[in-house]
């Protein structure tokens, strides 16, 4: 059995409804919150980490945990108010990506929207022409995402797993055949 570390970061409570859904369906997982998460995790075959969005990319606390984080098979996952296959949302993967210590693979991203922060609604409300984040599209966008992470979402997260976990299995066959073939090849010399 594969042993998960999940590791999220949460202000509204979004990221750790996602975090509680991962570590259940993995079974086998240990959950922390960021700030009290451990940087030795040679334990774990999976390290989830999950956080909320700020200026297009994780926010501060999980940002510092990553550059910790080393020779580890990593999937991300994120919450945050806007479509999960918008550009902000996937540009934001790669971010956290570029943050991640030596040696780290990442074996997959999830991602869905999550009810933002009411006092940054409130400051967005008052936002001008200018800011991007403002506007009748902007609105909308916060209505949908004040529903969410809703049950769909949280089944998704669980089948994440599941999909990263068959992954993993597949991961295992190829470089055991990739090996034996290296090995046949080595013995014929």
């Amino acid at each position: 059995m594969t042993k998960w570390a999940v590791i999220y970061s949460s202000v509204t409570g979004n990221t750790r409804q996602i975090a509680e859904a991962i570590a259940e369906k993995a079974g086998d997982a240990d959950i922390f919150r960021v700030q009290d998460a451990p940087q030795d995790l040679a334990v774990y075959d999976v390290v989830a980490i999950g956080y909320w969005l700020r200026l297009g990319q994780p926010d501060p606390l999980t940002l510092k945990y990553l550059a910790g984080v080393r020779g580890a098979k990593v999937v991300f996952f994120q919450t945050h108010g806007t479509s999960p296959t918008s550009e902000h949302a996937i540009t934001s993967f790669a971010r956290a990506g570029y943050h991640l210590g030596e040696g780290c693979e990442i074996l997959g991203t999830f991602g869905c929207q999550g009810k933002i922060n009411p006092a940054m609604l409130e400051k967005r409300k008052h936002a001008g022409p200018d800011d991007p984040h403002g506007g009748p599209k902007s609105a909308e966008r916060w209505k949908l995402a004040a529903s969410h992470p809703d049950a769909q979402d949280i089944a998704d997260a669980q089948d994440f797993v599941e999909r990263m976990e068959h992954k993993l299995i597949l991961r295992e066959r190829f470089l055991a055949k990739k090996a034996a073939k290296l090995a046949a090849l080595q013995k014929k010399e």
